[in-house]
């Protein structure tokens, strides 16, 4: 097992290499970048802004305006080039392509991921701040969905062609084809203000009063702001585990060894969870670090700008219109390298379930 882990680590290396490596080439054809970014809001404003704390003080001078100067970048025309180049020299493109992606990759194996380009903030601290929501809104899912798919899966298993069966295999079908941020919507309009009762907030996580609130009352004020977003997005995030559980639980119902044991006089609940229940759950169990961070990073976009969630979603997709780029590749290269290192660690998951997995014997 120390082979393979040491052999999937080192393929990590140029997995994570051609990631970065391609995201660094779209976005050297992408327009708009973060110079283009400032020039119109500085032409759309009179040329009088100021930048945001990008690190460097480029636009703390004033400029004067030459005549028409050509440029490559749209809308420079009246602009001196000697503010576009500092500005270049600000966002680092003075430098030859290969050059800034060569030092961006030796920062950020030394995680060191700059400044945000628009914020006056580190990118990590911005991370980190914005990091809680979002580990909120994953944790939460995961186990809500765990909890209710497990259950229900065996329970589906247990009646397999009876009407509970084909009704709930109905609701789930449904909650799944739904899309959470209509259903969001929908929670909005009906209980948090809108042509219906006022029973939730419509914005935060917390309270703006939350510092000054008991314990039990935190606690009240974090989940009374938690559960429509949660109802929301838990909808469609137990179908796909309910049914696998379900499909588990047959196969393994199935086979000899249960046959044997009900022969022994073993009590249905007996057989169903002192032998069927292990070897059903391996694939489920195995799942779940993939299922966390599937729900961390890519279920709650949608639902966090509904609800005013500011979590890491939200900073992603204002990264990317903003072009604010030390953001969007420090998500990427920090999002990927999570992904690889679950993906290990459901490998290991499947061994630690069931000892008879040996990926020694396989091909990685």
């Amino acid at each position: 097992m120390g082979a393979y882990i040491l052999r999937r680590i080192l393929l990590m290396i140029p997995t994570l290499f051609g990631i970065m490596a391609i995201s660094f080439a779209v976005i050297q054809f992408a327009p708009g970048g973060p110079v283009e970014q400032v020039i119109a809001k500085l032409t759309n404003q009179g040329g009088s802004d100021r930048l945001g704390g990008g690190g460097g003080d480029a636009g703390g001078s004033n400029f004067d305006v030459a005549g028409d100067v050509s440029s490559k970048y749209r809308g420079a025309q009246g602009l001196d080039p000697e503010f576009i180049k500092k500005l270049e020299k600000q966002f680092g493109f003075d430098k030859p392509p290969l050059e800034r992606f060569g030092m961006m990759l030796w920062n950020y194996a030394r995680f060191d991921f700059g400044n945000s380009y628009f914020r006056d903030i580190s990118v990590l601290d911005l991370i980190l701040e914005k990091m809680p929501v979002s580990i909120s809104i994953g944790l939460w899912i995961t186990l809500l969905s765990y909890l209710i798919s497990i259950p229900l899966g065996i329970r589906k298993a247990v009646k397999d062609g009876t009407p509970f069966d084909v009704w709930t295999s109905g609701v789930v079908i449904v909650g799944y084809a739904i899309p959470g941020f209509l259903f969001g919507i929908l929670l909005m309009v009906l209980f948090a203000g809108g042509s219906f009762w006022d029973w939730f907030p419509l914005r935060g996580i917390v309270s703006d009063n939350w510092d000054q609130l008991s314990w039990p009352a935190k606690i009240a004020d974090y989940f009374w702001h938690m559960t429509l977003p949660l109802t929301a997005l838990v909808l469609s995030a137990f179908a796909t585990t309910t049914l696998l559980t379900k499909n588990s639980f047959l196969e393994e119902i199935r086979k000899q060894y249960v046959v044997t044991a009900r022969a022994k006089g073993l009590s249905e609940r007996q057989v169903l969870y002192g032998h069927v229940f292990r070897n059903a759950m391996l694939i489920v169990i195995a799942g779940f670090p993939g299922a966390f961070i599937s729900a961390f990073f890519t279920g709650s976009l949608l639902i966090e700008n509904i609800f005013s969630l500011d979590g890491l979603g939200l900073l992603g997709f204002r990264s990317v219109v903003e072009r604010d780029y030390p953001v969007v590749f420090a998500n990427l290269y920090i999002f990927s390298l999570l992904g690889l290192f679950i993906g290990l660690l459901s490998d290991l998951m499947y061994t630690w379930v069931d000892p008879r997995i040996d990926f020694e014997r396989r091909d990685v």
